[in-house]
């Protein structure tokens, strides 16, 4: 009996390379998960368009239109559905790119099975716990921000910004850890859901990009705190 609180969660593995698919569609299955396989760029956008998903999990080097360019056309449609990228580029720049377009995480290639289905299952539990938290404090306010949790949106001064489910998760934890330093690993474990020791700078890349929206000089953040060889800090006051 499988014992997956997210068994039957619906999964669109994109990915081109028909033995990989094969072996992950079969042991996906065997968690629980309904998956529906795309081998290119052009089949993933219509399945995204045809049908409804929990996940999806990217391959970045696609025929037709590549991972960016359909990372970008999903965050646009829907910006809480999770995207883990499945990819043999480790370059930083690929990384970067694929944040700014707002995937949620990256596993580089080759990678373990029981690495995956543990990040399968933190990003929908992360999801999960979203939709309830966000019903408790559905809008927060700080400096000139408001986020609005309840539809992912937020306004930075005049700014008006889209929000990522993993972004808001991000800036939800800081709140509800306000005046607490936070290390790097506590963030991947409690908003990424991975327990990691090597994927750090996941974490600093996310803090560079929210100083972006809510910081009036993220050079010098007022908010979001860096304190040296330990984490982040959040501080504000009304």
């Amino acid at each position: 009996m499988n014992q997956n609180e997210f068994a039957g969660s619906q999964i669109l593995l994109v990915e081109d390379e028909e033995t990989l698919a094969v072996g992950l569609e079969y042991n996906l299955r065997a968690e629980g998960y309904a998956v529906t396989w795309a081998p290119d760029g052009r089949k993933a956008l219509e399945f995204f368009e045809s049908n409804h998903f929990d996940l999806i999990l990217l391959d970045i080097m696609l025929p037709y239109f590549d991972g960016f360019e359909i990372a970008s056309f999903v965050r646009k449609k829907s910006p809480q559905i999770p995207i883990l990228i499945l990819t043999a580029r480790t370059a930083a720049v690929d990384r970067t790119q694929g944040l700014k377009l707002g995937v949620d995480d990256y596993l580089t290639k080759p990678f373990h099975l029981p690495e995956l289905l543990l990040r399968v299952q933190g990003m929908l539990r992360r999801k999960q716990w979203y939709k309830e938290v966000a019903m408790i404090q559905p809008v927060f306010h700080f400096g000139e921000n408001t986020i609005n949790f309840e539809n992912l949106t937020a306004q930075a001064g005049k700014t008006n910004i889209e929000l990522t489910a993993l972004e808001a998760t991000f800036l939800k934890y800081l709140i509800e850890n306000k005046g607490r330093v936070i290390s790097r690993q506590e963030l991947l474990e409690k908003v990424w859901q991975i327990r990691s020791e090597v994927e750090t700078r996941t974490v600093d890349n996310f803090v560079v990009r929210l100083r972006k929206y809510f910081e009036a000089d993220p050079a010098h953040p007022e908010f979001i705190k860096s304190v040296r060889g330990a984490g982040y800090i959040f501080e504000f006051t009304k």
